[in-house]
């Protein structure tokens, strides 16, 4: 059977863009960057194309752009970066209860090694109040976390706002934006932030860790004898130059967060008006273009997903960040949300209208068939 794709959100399919790049970047940049012999030096060219490349599609400057090994990775980096940067100034650690878990278990190692966590609470969008996040902050916090849009529900976090509050009290931002690079601008305001190319469909295992010229970051793992601190081991030269090339075509697409808009507003009515018992999540307009969460009462996560995926329909459920195991989602309870019968569905460059109709017309039948069977009328 053929698949309709619809879990974008968890890893899009190789951009056409990059898959020309990748081949051709195998063939001229396998050598360290940092020798000095002629194939070294072809190597770090197509490292600085690379880098040129994405800052200026993110708008950041060549020198704040470090690739890594994966998102987490830049995550990991970047937040507890910040941390040891400000352990002089504060050992305390603030982020939102929506946050990846790659932001979780951060703020768990340096609670672990005698930091402080302070986690503040969203409505039932989703989102935080920036009051309660510069409450929690000031004084003198180490750092704030706070995500530029949520990875599972969509709803867009109040960055601008709160890095605005942050400065007055010399507070630095770390954002998460793996879920938004790409599909829109980056916030401002904050100090480093992180992306991941498999999210706009560069290659699985290419992180961004963007580092703002004058931010107070200190490298928190061991460190390697390279030029760039905050990089660790040998880049992944074909890897950054196809993320590059991938993140430029999706930039320049300028239509098509309107085209997914107005898919997920399709999906998000669609779902509503065809599923009795559903709890469709997240901020109805202020959110990420393309994912949609919703969550079927009386209904096995689990089983949904598989029965949509026996139907040809490939979605994901649970937490974004733990689907493999299908815990409950962690955002889903901090937002009041129905966390069981939980379906995320996400769409990309080349989802259509029939894509969407055809999801909806199985859905009800699906989730009916799974309420009978476990004897809900």
């Amino acid at each position: 059977m053929t698949k309709t794709y619809l879990d974008f959100a968890s890893g899009a399919p190789l951009h056409p863009a990059a898959r020309e790049v990748l081949i051709a970047a195998y063939e001229h940049g396998y050598a360290d960057p940092r020798r000095l012999h002629g194939p070294a030096r072809n190597a770090r060219l197509l490292l600085d194309n690379a880098r040129e490349a994405c800052a200026e599609a993110l708008g950041v400057r060549a020198d704040e752009v470090t690739f890594t090994a994966s998102g987490t990775h830049a995550v990991h980096a970047g937040l507890l970066g910040l941390a040891a940067g400000r352990r002089r100034v504060s050992k305390r650690l603030v982020h939102s209860a929506v946050e990846h878990s790659a932001v979780l278990h951060a703020a768990r190692w340096h609670a672990d090694r005698g930091g402080e966590v302070v986690e503040v609470p969203v409505d039932a969008t989703g989102r935080v109040d920036p009051a309660a996040v510069v409450a929690a902050a000031a004084p003198g916090a180490a750092v704030v976390a706070l995500q530029s849009a949520n990875h599972e529900v969509g709803t867009r976090q109040p960055v601008g706002e709160v890095a605005a509050a942050l400065a007055a009290y010399d507070v630095p931002l770390f954002v998460d934006a793996c879920a938004s690079a790409g599909r829109s601008p980056l916030p401002s305001g904050w100090a480093v932030a992180a992306a991941s190319a498999h999210k706009w469909g560069g290659p699985a295992g290419v992180g961004l860790l963007l580092v703002r010229r004058g931010a107070r970051w200190r490298p928190p793992f061991p460190v390697d004898e390279r030029a760039d601190e905050r990089g660790i081991g040998f880049e992944n030269v074909p890897g950054a130059l196809a993320a590059a090339a991938a993140l430029q075509a999706v930039a320049a697409d300028r239509d098509a967060a309107a085209r997914q808009h107005a898919l997920v507003a399709r999906l998000r009515d669609g779902v509503r008006a065809s599923v009795p018992d559903v709890d469709v999540v997240g901020a109805e307009h202020d959110r990420l273009p393309h994912l949609v969460t919703f969550s079927c009462l009386y209904v096995d996560g689990e089983a949904l997903v598989t029965e949509l995926d026996r139907r040809g329909y490939a979605v994901a459920s649970g937490s974004a960040c733990t689907a493999s195991s299908l815990e409950p989602s962690h955002v889903l309870a901090a937002m009041g949300a129905l966390t069981h019968g939980n379906v995320r569905v996400s769409v990309g460059r080349d989802t259509t209208d029939a894509d969407v109709d055809g999801l909806l017309a199985v859905l009800p039948e699906v989730v009916t068939d799974l309420r009978r069977r476990a004897g809900i009328p």
